[in-house]
């Protein structure tokens, strides 16, 4: 294997007519690869530094701004285009169900007619997947950096495939508390907070993919060869499939959040009037009691007569509400 500065394996490939030729070679021997056009070379660099960058730059003709971007984190998936090369921004996405996070890996893509070179921000990018997927499909390789790049694009959208059906699921199980005896307690909606906020994020990171791999089918880039186009087509069709998914979450979640506070809004009601109708059953015996209790003569005064009378003035009034709020259910 190639090495980088700092020890950090350098992945390296080299086909030629359609066939891996060789991989694991010194990035230096790249430049007398690429004058071969029957060769597409592929490199991979994760954390380069900017010399790296610069000495890769200076090789392939790359364009400043587009190296810039390279050393940058955080930008928007993308797909720019330049006089020599196209430059490609995208995200691997996971989703954390116990936690409801969202966990971003960058990677950018210099695309030439006969060079591709990934860049990562971290190894959390799965590069090694990526290579499985080209040797999952061999059989495409006479289409150069079409096919490189069709096998990055694809490792890409299925973790945004993947991490949408994750929330999905976790927001099933929100709304299954939602409804449950059990008021939700504040670790619940934590997690209700953090999976609406994940959504939001994600939504940045799928929606811009649908014109990223939309551009690249355009034929004035002239990037991929006809017989790649079905391929890139079932890359878009999954990109939309996960927008629409995305879309519908939003809406979804929007609901619940609206149908939580609808029905905090109504258990409070129920709470309100619960307190109330019990607070009217403890004033009946108050007032009765209250009133015998006044320096005036009454039915029974100093007798066994009066306390039987005010006991069963007390039970009978408070029984008779009782039941009158119970029948309104709001007790």
């Amino acid at each position: 294997m190639g090495r980088r500065a700092g020890g950090d394996t350098v992945l390296t490939r080299l086909y030629r007519d359609g066939k891996l030729a060789r991989e694991g070679f010194p990035i230096s021997e790249v430049s007398e690869m690429i004058g071969d056009e029957s060769a597409v070379v592929w490199f991979d660099l994760c954390d380069p530094s900017h010399e790296e960058l610069t000495s890769i730059s200076e090789e392939l003709g790359l364009h400043p701004l587009a190296v810039e971007d390279a050393e940058h984190p955080h930008q928007r998936p993308k797909l720019d285009r330049y006089p020599s090369h196209l430059f490609v921004t995208a995200y691997s996405i996971r989703l954390d169900p116990s936690t409801g996070g969202l966990g971003y890996a960058e990677v950018d893509a210099f695309i030439t007619s006969n060079a591709f070179v990934t860049v990562r921000k971290t190894d959390k990018f799965d590069i090694d997947e990526v290579m499985h997927r080209w040797d999952g499909r061999a059989d495409l390789a006479t289409f150069g950096v079409g096919y490189l790049l069709y096998g990055l694009l694809d490792y890409v959208v299925d973790t945004h495939f993947e991490a949408v059906r994750a929330l999905d699921d976790a927001i099933e199980a929100v709304e299954e508390q939602l409804f449950a005896d059990r008021p939700q307690d504040q670790a619940t909606q934590r997690h209700t907070f953090e999976l609406r906020k994940s959504l939001v994020n994600m939504r940045r990171t799928v929606l811009p993919m649908r014109d990223v791999v939309g551009a690249l089918m355009r034929r004035d880039i002239k990037v991929i060869d006809d017989d790649m186009v079905p391929y890139y087509q079932d890359v878009y069709d999954h990109v939309l499939r996960a927008t629409e998914w995305t879309e519908s979450l939003r809406d979804l979640v929007t609901n619940i959040f609206e149908t939580a506070l609808t029905m905090r809004s109504n258990r409070l009601n129920v709470i309100t009037k619960q307190v109330t109708s019990w607070a009217a059953i403890i004033a009946v015996p108050t007032a009765i009691t209250g009133w015998f209790g006044q320096n005036i003569a009454f039915p029974g005064k100093d007798s066994i007569a009066g306390v039987i009378e005010s006991s069963v003035l007390i039970l009978g009034l408070s029984a008779a509400l009782y039941v009158v709020f119970r029948r309104k259910d709001w007790i």
